[in-house]
């Protein structure tokens, strides 16, 4: 399993769902799925290529949950388990 560098998963989420800057102050405990209103269906689809074209990643329609979109860490966890080793 890989790492993904926090600063980089915060750059694409921000510039994915165009927060102007605001996702800099994101923990791994900043909600996100319901939290914002920038993150809507279209938003998890861009976001899901994006996380795919970033981090190299395979992301199956079985695999989308929306657990996974909980919070920043909760994200980030899962493209850590699917990152190769």
């Amino acid at each position: 399993m890989g790492v993904v560098d926090m600063r980089s998963l915060l750059e694409l989420l921000d510039e994915v769902l165009e927060l102007g800057g605001r996702a800099n102050a994101f923990t791994a405990d900043s909600p996100l799925l319901g939290a914002l209103p920038e993150f809507d269906s279209l938003a998890v689809l861009g976001l899901i290529t994006a996380l795919q074209e970033r981090f190299g990643i395979a992301i199956l329609d079985d695999d989308i949950d929306p657990d996974i979109f909980e919070t920043v860490g909760s994200l980030q966890q899962f493209i850590e388990s699917r990152m190769p080793a």
